[in-house]
């Protein structure tokens, strides 16, 4: 009958005996995959990633603000053609309190990240998306994050 109490000890001790930490010192770095198009550059000193936040609407109501097909849109002809190399998208939640609020606003939002070398006509690019933005929506903001990367591909 012991013999039976001891055996899930036994089984736990092996299942477990796969999940040794290995020291940081013995991972071996690898070389980026991809490398020598304009798209997959080999360096990428100098680059900066940029998340922009977009306000779609109001959190508990969907129907109003922007909808999901009319980001998709301007995502299409505002951002794609001036950033074809590549992007992402997060939906996130937001608060914002504009000028002569007294309370903030709970928004639906999307977060745009872009990841590119860090160029006055790359900078120009992100100006115009957050333009084309508010007067496409009448928003006062598109706030933008913009800080060094250390890009890898």
């Amino acid at each position: 009958m012991r013999i039976w109490l001891a055996l899930p000890a036994a089984v736990l001790a092996i299942a477990l005996s796969g999940c040794v930490h290995q020291p940081a010192s013995t991972v071996v770095a690898t070389a980026p995959t991809l490398a020598g198009d304009p798209a997959h550059p080999g360096q990428t000193q100098g680059w900066v990633d940029t998340k922009l936040y977009f306000g779609l609407g109001p959190a508990g109501n969907p129907e109003k603000g922007t909808s999901e097909a009319r980001w998709r849109e301007f995502l299409d002809k505002e951002v794609t053609p001036r950033f074809p190399d590549g992007l992402s998208v997060a939906d996130v939640y937001g608060q914002w309190q504009g000028k002569g609020q007294s309370t903030p606003e709970r928004l639906r939002s999307k977060m745009l990240i872009i990841d590119y070398p860090d160029t006055k006509e790359n900078r120009d690019k992100i100006e115009a998306i957050r333009s084309a933005w508010k007067k496409m929506t009448g928003d006062q903001s598109v706030m933008r994050v913009t800080q060094a990367a250390d890009v890898s591909f």
